[in-house]
């Protein structure tokens, strides 16, 4: 049986605000683009800050950094705590809506929600189910589903059709107990990148989230990943683009 498809979302900040508000997030929080990690640049970040998504291309450079990244580490244990909200990705193109729900999950303490929320009810829903029963919750969902389907055609560029290959994917940093954790879709499990406060609400150097250790909550993987010590520059290269001095991204926060 085919994975359902839905249509990929635009990493638009205001299509991401109006989708967690369609699903009764209320506007307390909102997303913005974050232009660069340059002192001046991450100045114009609004304060304070719960959560980061990254867009980054995928290319068969990565495919085979993550492949043998992934066989690396099989057996290695590695600490994630119980509270980090992760969930697997089955639905095709739906890395934005779970970067979302990555984004949310972690932060409910900080975030207001309607009585009436079907994320907050997603959520609570599934809070007890393993990352694979919530992705198949999800897939059954059909308010995220219409939500998501509708944020999609709203961005500023056209979207594609259901069959057309994208090769962009969606990656949350959160913080949890003082641990910054990475989540996407290409995990199964969480990665936590620091074993400090590198991403919390009264922080006021967003530059700290490439600083310090790197851990990844990637829907296709089958465990977490520490990545080490690094930094802004190095990250983004190692992650996105190995072994070449090219990236490109696109961070909301």
């Amino acid at each position: 049986m085919d994975s359902p498809r839905w249509l990929p979302l635009e990493s638009n900040p205001e299509v991401m605000t109006k989708f967690v508000n369609c699903l009764g997030m209320r506007p307390t929080w909102q997303f913005g683009d974050v232009y660069g990690l340059d002192p001046e640049l991450l100045g114009m970040v609004p304060r304070p800050v719960c959560a980061v998504l990254l867009l980054f291309p995928v290319t068969d450079k990565y495919e085979a950094f993550k492949q043998e990244e992934e066989e690396k580490l099989k057996g290695q244990q590695q600490e994630v705590s119980p509270d980090v909200y992760f969930i697997k990705q089955t639905i095709g193109n739906a890395c934005g809506t779970i970067g979302l729900i990555h984004a949310v999950a972690n932060n409910q303490a900080h975030l207001e929600f309607e009585s009436d929320s079907p994320l907050k009810k997603f959520i609570e829903q599934t809070s007890k189910m393993t990352a694979a029963e919530r992705a198949a919750f999800l897939e059954k969902d059909e308010s995220i589903r219409v939500t998501h389907e509708s944020s999609a055609q709203e961005g500023q560029t056209e979207a594609p059709s259901l069959d057309e290959k994208v090769n962009l994917h969606f990656i949350a940093f959160v913080n949890v107990g003082g641990q910054l954790y990475e989540l996407g879709e290409s995990t199964t499990v969480p990665s936590k990148i620091c074993s400090r406060s590198c991403l919390i609400v009264d922080d006021n150097d967003l530059n700290k989230l490439f600083k310090f250790i790197c851990m990844n909550l990637d829907g296709r993987k089958p465990f977490p990943i520490v990545h080490g010590k690094t930094s802004e520059d190095r990250f983004l290269e190692v992650r996105l683009h190995p072994k070449t001095g090219k990236v490109f991204y696109k961070l909301s926060c």
